[in-house]
């Protein structure tokens, strides 16, 4: 496969660990609302094969999706892994038995998330682990010194070399900080969701990586007649066009869009080295009204 810059590196904090700024997102490979197997998993091998043959070395992923499905579809696709090769997970939830979303923040539900990752993806120690709280899409309030705590135990084990949170304002990023050292900030934030602009720029000045989840609008996609007629102008889709802009806003934005699709996936991966024009990117922030 073709091999591009994809947004060009960005090396974590504290880390050895260089990304190229494009990633990936398995939680797509699992079955229906992340739950249960995929409907074609030789396809999902092919995804995951692709797309570190199309140069991505940052892979984003979690032991609940499936649960365990994309770790283990993981493993079968890509293992030895390559030596470049960033698998960044998270903890802090599991799933029910009619596939609930239900926390798991307890010292012990951290410890066994943990093990589940390093046996389902076959390792010995896990680049990054994101610890997700607050709720599905948005932060809640309320300290999370615990659950770090618990991670910094882990890290200190060897079990975990890198941390990072997930779904956090800026105030419990400050005290994750004071126990550990954060390598990266995963919130929910595209082109029309932009309440953490803020965030990111002070971010950006602590040389920390933020990962947007839901970069495409997550389970309802972005809907926006601006988008839609930008990316026409472009001849490029407006999926493209959203990941883009992305790129463009700050140089410590890495992305993990999710597909399980080849195509799909190659249209993500093309969207790296689009160039938004000055004339446009004002347009696109009129869509959520932030700028």
């Amino acid at each position: 496969m073709e091999q591009t810059d994809l947004g060009g590196g960005f090396t974590l904090p504290g880390a050895s660990l260089t990304v190229k700024r494009m990633g990936y997102g398995a939680m797509q490979l699992a079955g229906p609302h992340v739950f249960g197997p995929p409907r074609d998993t030789d396809e999902a091998v092919a995804v995951l094969r692709e797309a570190v043959a199309s140069g991505v070395n940052h892979i984003d992923t979690s032991d609940y999706y499936g649960p365990h499905v994309t770790n283990q579809i993981i493993k079968q696709a890509l293992h030895p892994y390559p030596k470049d090769l960033v698998i960044v997970t998270k903890l802090g939830a599991r799933r029910g038995a009619d596939a609930s979303w239900i926390p798991a923040l307890s010292r012990q539900e951290l410890i066994d998330g943990a093990h589940n990752n390093l046996k389902n993806l076959g390792i010995d120690a896990l680049d990054v682990v994101n610890l997700r709280v607050g709720g599905f899409s948005e932060p809640s309030e309320g300290s999370i010194e615990g659950p770090i705590t618990a991670l910094a135990e882990l890290q200190r084990q060897g079990l975990i070399r890198h941390i990072g949170v997930s779904n956090v304002t800026a105030k419990q990023l400050a005290e994750a900080q004071t126990i550990t050292q954060i390598v990266c900030v995963q919130n929910f934030y595209n082109v029309a969701q932009r309440k953490d602009d803020a965030f990111i720029d002070d971010l950006a000045t602590q040389g920390i990586a933020y990962v947007p989840f839901f970069p495409l609008g997550g389970f309802t996609p972005l809907q926006s007649s601006t988008l839609d007629t930008a990316a026409a102008s472009r001849k490029v889709t407006p999926m493209q066009l959203a990941l883009a802009w992305l790129l463009q806003r700050s140089p410590n934005i890495l992305l993990i869009p999710g597909t399980s699709s080849r195509k799909h996936l190659r249209e993500n991966l093309e969207a790296a080295s689009l160039q938004i024009p000055s004339e446009l990117l004002g347009d696109l922030d009129l869509i959520s009204g932030a700028r």
